[in-house]
């Protein structure tokens, strides 16, 4: 029998709706739902199809056959979201990951990510992280400079990449889903240079083994910034000391390096470019203007393209047809062909 008890509980906490709040959707008691989602009874076929319309998912995700997935999620900041928040971005990620590992399932000569020798590098204290960064720069042959594309970059590594419409306190999580492979989500509602910083930031957690002692969400953002920025480029564009950094020359650089200006302003003061006070000087320039909240010169965003290269293959070579590829891709049929905007979520 196919689990669509299984597959109805994850559509549902997909769509932030609660059993009674389904029930109420399609005009059944919260007790009915709750038996099809523990398999007690099967929905017929007029039911299910008002599940998925209620849920806003295709009939074949109800009925979708794949392996059975355990993730473990790591949320930054999990501790402001709600389990029922945390709930919704998991069931997310779990649609999305079973669908890409049935694009890969029927494509799988795949090459997938293989972890350097030295990592997880030991991470004792802050310097450690910097180092760590620098040594995955060399690691990689990626050299000091600025990161085209941050994505694409891991997606060639063999991380799985993904973004996920979240919750408002969601920023990212890093899990191992095979207990090799590594998959980064990120919340794809957050501008194109706070995405990039969390995935660097997600990065640092996967490539770290940080000290018990020491706090793992300061060392993760000084990789994130050390790996974006190395420090002989930051000292290359700023000089090794200044008194006073001007926005616009931070805004410039934002632009080149991909780095938001307050990543900027807190890279040259670890970097001890820029002394305390001077960068709480700019602190204050920041907020006068507004830029805390948001700041002007928007990047253009990045988009996970592997799982869709690999689905376009499957059509070219005969493998699937468009419909399938649709389905897998979380996408109307009618719209996939030319990959709308939608596709940047990892949401149906």
């Amino acid at each position: 029998m196919i689990p669509i008890g299984e597959r109805l509980k994850l559509a549902r906490l997909k769509a932030h709706l609660s059993q009674r709040e389904l029930a109420e959707r399609v005009g059944l008691s919260a007790m009915s739902i709750s038996k099809y989602e523990n398999n007690v009874i099967v929905p017929g076929a007029e039911t299910l199809f008002k599940l998925a319309q209620a849920l806003d998912v295709r009939v074949e995700f109800l009925l979708r056959q794949v392996p059975h997935l355990h993730i473990e999620p790591v949320y930054r900041r999990h501790k402001r979201m709600g389990p029922r928040a945390q709930e919704a971005v998991r069931a997310q990620i779990q649609d999305w990951l079973e669908r890409y590992l049935l694009v890969e399932s029927l494509w799988p000569e795949e090459v997938h990510v293989q972890m350097p020798q030295g990592f997880p590098h030991p991470v004792r204290m802050l310097d450690d992280a910097e180092r760590a960064a620098a040594a995955l720069r060399e690691a990689w042959q990626m050299g000091s400079d600025p990161i085209v594309n941050l994505t694409e970059l891991l997606e060639e590594r063999g991380v799985n990449v993904g973004l996920v419409e979240g919750a408002d306190d969601f920023d990212a999580c890093t899990f191992l889903y095979d207990d090799y492979t590594p998959v980064i989500a990120v919340n794809q509602n957050r501008s194109a240079d706070r995405q990039r910083f969390d995935l660097a930031h997600e990065l640092g957690h996967l490539m770290m083994r940080v000290a018990e002692d020491l706090d793992e969400e300061k060392a993760a953002h000084r990789f994130a910034a050390a790996f974006l920025v190395p420090a002989e480029a930051a000292i290359m564009e700023l000089g090794h000391r200044r008194s006073h950094l001007d926005l616009y020359e931070l805004l410039e650089l934002k632009g080149k390096y991909g780095m938001s200006v307050a990543a900027w302003v807190y890279r040259a003061q670890d970097l001890g470019i820029l002394s305390d006070s001077a960068a709480r000087q700019l602190w204050r320039q920041l907020s006068a203007r507004g830029w805390r909240k948001q700041e002007p010169r928007a990047l253009p965003a990045e988009t996970p393209g592997r799982m869709y290269r690999l689905v376009r293959r499957l059509v070219a070579e005969g493998i699937i047809s468009e419909a399938r590829a649709a389905e897998l891709m979380g996408q109307r049929i009618a719209l996939f062909p030319t990959p709308p905007e939608e596709a940047r979520a990892l949401h149906h």
